[in-house]
């Protein structure tokens, strides 16, 4: 598992790509896709991702409807416009972020 200073600053990133490529998504759901796709490398707190999500909706990039199932509601959260775009450059950011930290610590991954 990597460490919560790694996730911390890749959070935002994560949920972006998330939503973008699956539309729309509740909070447990993200968590629990994150933990699938890196086989529980990384793990997402309540405590993280919903500040973070929350920050997202003010800042305009999100936009949540909710649905009743049965006396629960559900929290559903979808990229807005701008979070569409934000998403791209959030990813071809971290992307070229990789590149430069791979270059600075000397790592070659076709040796690793």
């Amino acid at each position: 598992m990597y460490s919560s200073e790694l996730i911390k600053g890749t959070l935002k990133t994560i949920i972006l790509k998330l939503l973008k490529e699956n539309k729309r998504m509740y909070g447990y759901e993200i968590t629990q896709r994150v933990k699938e796709m890196t086989g529980g490398k990384i793990q997402l707190t309540e405590g993280a991702l919903y500040p973070t999500l929350h920050a997202l909706e003010a800042d305009g990039m999100l936009t949540t409807e909710t649905e009743y199932l049965g006396k629960r509601v559900r929290k559903y959260y979808s990229l807005s416009k701008a979070g569409d775009k934000l998403s791209d450059e959030k990813v071809n950011e971290f992307a070229d972020f990789m590149n430069t930290m791979k270059f600075l610590l000397g790592i070659n991954l076709s040796n690793a």
